[in-house]
């Protein structure tokens, strides 16, 4: 996999680049600011982005604007966008687009080398890896939505779903069939009011999306 790596943190960004290529990646270019994100996307075209949210000069959403750029000139390109803290809005900007090939971490999982680089290939493959501490802020801040409608197994569900999982992995977590994890997805979707159907990634975005734009009190 070609990778496209902007981090503003040296250190962290070597830490990266031997990451990647100690996992068989190829990484082909690194930025350190803002303004380096989207030449280097263009020239290089790469598998796949991981940028940090925060970047000079403004240290504020430079990473995202360039994430959301670049979608717009490489439509379907990978992003992976890593961030310090959980910022809601950045999630929801990330994932209106309600396309594929999205993911959003929190730098700590960066740490975790197998989890970290798992979600990098679901994103590349064109799912989701959205960071469960992210999930986890989405689910407990909307207040006065069809959310509460969901049984306490529902909500774990749709949990794992909204992480990227599919239903053999949720199963294996919850410790129940693939068939019950069917049963509840479809739920899930009904009280949502979304379409009844669990396969691919469409699914952890629908719900996401759901929840960033419609779950407001």
């Amino acid at each position: 996999m070609r990778v496209v790596i902007a981090e503003d943190n040296a250190l962290l960004r070597e830490g990266l680049v031997l990451l990647m290529t100690s996992a068989g990646h190829e990484v082909v270019a690194v930025a350190g600011s803002g303004p380096e994100i989207m030449p280097a996307l263009l020239k290089h075209r790469p598998d796949a982005a991981v940028l940090d949210v925060r970047m000079p000069p403004g240290f504020r959403d430079e990473g995202l604007r360039a994430a959301l750029e670049a979608r717009r000139e490489i439509p379907g390109l990978p992003v992976l966008v890593l961030s310090q803290y959980v910022e809601e809005s950045y999630a929801t900007e990330l994932l209106g687009g309600g396309a594929g090939g999205i993911g959003y971490l929190l730098k700590d999982r960066v740490g975790r080398v197998d989890e970290f680089l798992d979600a990098l290939d679901r994103v590349a493959k064109g799912g989701t890896a959205i960071d469960p501490e992210v999930v986890a802020e989405l689910l407990t801040r909307r207040r006065d939505s069809p959310l509460d409608s969901l049984t306490p197994r529902e909500r774990e569900v749709l949990k794992l779903m909204a992480e990227g999982h599919d239903n053999a992995t949720i199963a294996r977590t919850l410790v129940v069939t693939e068939r019950a994890v069917h049963k509840h997805i479809g739920n899930v979707f009904q009280k949502l009011g979304l379409p009844p159907s669990d396969s691919g990634h469409r699914r952890v975005l629908a719900v996401l999306a759901y929840l960033a734009h419609t779950g407001r009190p």
